[in-house]
């Protein structure tokens, strides 16, 4: 039993320094993960990280998991990389762009080449092609052929550039949210922030809402909703509704409902004092 035991530490080689199971915070994002599974990819940032050094040469936050100052969302598909070697985005995926970045500092020199040769499908996502590693000469081929069925028409047809399959104008609905406030004070000629806009949120379908709010969509609470599911989670990384408004007007939407709460407090006791008003307001926006 013992001759056994000592042939089992020699196939295992020198035991690491770091435990089996290790916990990252990223960004303020905790994962956990398997030692093994930062190694995956030999000269990369995490491979010299956690196979070359030793964990009192890293960073570590207030609850001695191992800090990294990177983006915590974007690192969920990194980890799915180093486990894998493959890489599936979701639907509409808007930060291949900041992906790439990510891919680049932990020096993911494969997976940076696949983003940046990737060939992108109507929905702005990764081809499975070339998320699975394909050829780039087939990638490219693959693009035109898509670009050519796209334009494609049958003898005797009309011509349309945008086929109803692929057309990314889909009807639906929009609703817009926003809590706001405004202060009324004694001296009208007193220059007074009259709206204040603290967050504005969106709630629909989750393909529409990034068809027309783009990059100024914060998905943080909800990156992975599939497109045809709905939401209540996102909000604008801007507070003018106008700037809302004028997305929606552009994506072929206009409104069709709104609605308003207020209530009224006083800044103090007394009240002749400043009057503190504060709102929720929704509008509803529909493309047919």
């Amino acid at each position: 039993m013992a001759q056994a035991d000592k042939t089992s530490e020699g196939d295992r080689g020198v035991a690491s320094p770091f435990p089996e199971i290790v916990e990252l915070n990223v960004g303020g994002q905790v994962y956990v993960t398997r030692h093994a599974t930062l190694l995956a990819v030999p000269n990369s940032l995490l491979w010299t990280m956690f196979g070359q050094r030793s964990p009192a040469e890293l960073s570590r936050d207030s609850k001695g998991r191992f800090f990294l100052d990177r983006d915590g969302v974007l690192f969920r598909y990194i980890l799915d990389y180093l486990r894998n070697l493959t890489i599936v985005l979701p639907d509409y995926f808007r930060e291949k762009a900041s992906l790439q970045k990510e891919a680049d500092f932990f020096q993911l020199h494969d997976l940076s080449k696949r983003l940046r040769l990737s060939t992108m499908s109507k929905d702005d996502s990764l081809t499975e092609e070339v998320c699975r590693g394909g050829d780039p000469e087939e990638a490219a081929a693959l693009g035109t052929a898509l670009a050519s069925t796209s334009m494609a028409v049958s003898p005797g047809s009309t011509p349309n550039p945008r086929s109803p399959s692929l057309d990314p104008r889909k009807a639906g609905f929009i609703t817009i949210g926003y809590r706001g406030s405004y202060t009324i004070g004694r001296d009208i000629q007193t220059d007074h922030k009259f709206r204040r806009v603290a967050r504005i949120t969106v709630c629909g379908k989750t393909s529409i809402a990034k068809e027309v709010f783009g990059e100024n969509l914060n998905e943080s609470r909800d990156p992975d909703r599939p497109p045809e599911r709905y939401t209540s989670r996102y909000y604008l990384k801007y507070n003018f509704l106008e700037q809302a408004f004028d997305q929606l007007s552009e994506a072929g939407f206009h409104m069709v409902a709104c609605s308003s709460t207020g209530t009224c407090a006083y800044t103090s006791n007394d009240p002749n004092e400043d009057k503190v008003w504060s709102s929720y307001t929704e509008y509803v926006f529909c493309r047919d």
